[in-house]
């Protein structure tokens, strides 16, 4: 072959090199896009020397760290992993590895730099092994899943809390009912708010929901410890008291919700007076959610015939002690 035939076999050679150059970024980048737009990171691990390879997304900026400010390593992997997932995560790595599973699949969370938390769908399986058999790459994607998360949170926050005061709704109440009843005494009130409408009709709705905010905050600090608060709707409040009907802490729980009732309230658009109407019975042994309540109610409306402002505790009925009802 003569010199010029050679170097014109040389140059196409190189043509053709830089063309299947230019092909393999053209498909990498495309690979990048396409896995980019659906939120997946792929990653290769080599097994013997920890190196992680991530192919089109910097794996650090999930955690928060900047271009090279966190080395790409199973070990700096492992590090970052939560505590309370960290075991449950690499038994599941090393199940897929030791050949127990068929892939490795694990929903966690990750420690970002700023102390929050990154929720990761993490999933491999291995795709290289030596000569013997022996795992030496695992190739995978992870997701961050912490939207996703933050979205279940806020659902599951909305089907068990009152979206206008953040209390127990009766959904979980109900849940609560069951698992308090369980475990020992228990008694139920139910709190009917006197003159409430008052305040919408002279000061609007939006100053009414405002009063019923500032009540639901003071209901919680009158209460015991381990008391639920719960609002069924309107301005009716329920409360689970784990305690016995006899017992001191239900009467003074009842002076303490009266109180809280009876202060006046400052919103917007001016001050407001309300009052409460309390009844409390203690929950039988075979009694459901919807007995145990009817019970209080009945016993709060004893108050209601009676003058408002009271509670009716068991068969007692006590009365708002001077000092809370002369109000400033």
């Amino acid at each position: 072959m003569s010199e010029n035939a050679l170097k014109q076999q040389i140059l196409n050679l190189k043509r053709h090199n830089a063309r299947l150059v230019r092909i393999a970024r053209d498909a990498r980048s495309k690979l990048s896009a396409a896995l980019d737009g659906t939120g997946l990171c792929l990653w290769q691990l080599d097994i013997p020397s920890g190196k992680l390879i991530i192919f089109n997304r910097r794996w650090g900026s999930m955690l928060g760290y900047q271009p090279k400010e966190l080395s790409a390593r199973f070990e700096v992997w492992r590090e970052h992993l939560h505590p309370d997932d960290r075991e449950r995560v690499l038994d599941a790595f090393y199940g897929h590895i030791e050949g127990k599973t068929p892939f490795y699949e694990a929903l966690h969370r990750m420690q970002h730099k700023n102390g929050s938390v990154t929720w990761v769908l993490d999933r491999g399986r291995v795709s290289q092994w030596d000569e013997n058999g022996k795992p030496l790459k695992v190739t995978g994607t992870h997701i961050d899943m912490t939207k996703e998360k933050q979205y279940e949170e806020q659902l599951a926050a909305l089907a068990n809390h009152d979206p206008l005061t953040g209390l127990a709704n009766r959904h979980a109440l109900l849940k609560h009912f069951d698992e308090l009843k369980q475990a020992g005494p228990l008694c139920i009130a139910f709190i009917d708010l006197d003159d409430f409408k008052v305040v919408n009709d002279t000061l609007g709705h939006r100053s009414g929901d405002e009063l019923l905010i500032q009540l639901s905050l003071r209901l919680r600090e009158a209460c015991p410890e381990g008391t639920v608060v719960g609002r069924l709707g309107g301005d009716e409040f329920v409360l689970l008291l784990p305690f016995a009907v006899n017992s001191q802490r239900i009467e003074s729980a009842a002076h303490s919700c009266l109180h809280a009732a009876l202060m006046p309230f400052e919103l917007d658009n001016g001050d407001a007076r309300v009052g409460a109407s309390i009844g409390i019975d203690e929950v039988h042994p075979r009694d459901d959610f919807v007995n145990a309540l009817k019970r209080a109610d009945v016993a709060m409306y004893q108050i209601k015939h009676t003058g408002k402002n009271g509670a009716a505790v068991g068969q007692s009925v006590l009365t708002v002690p001077p000092k809370e009802a002369q109000v400033p």
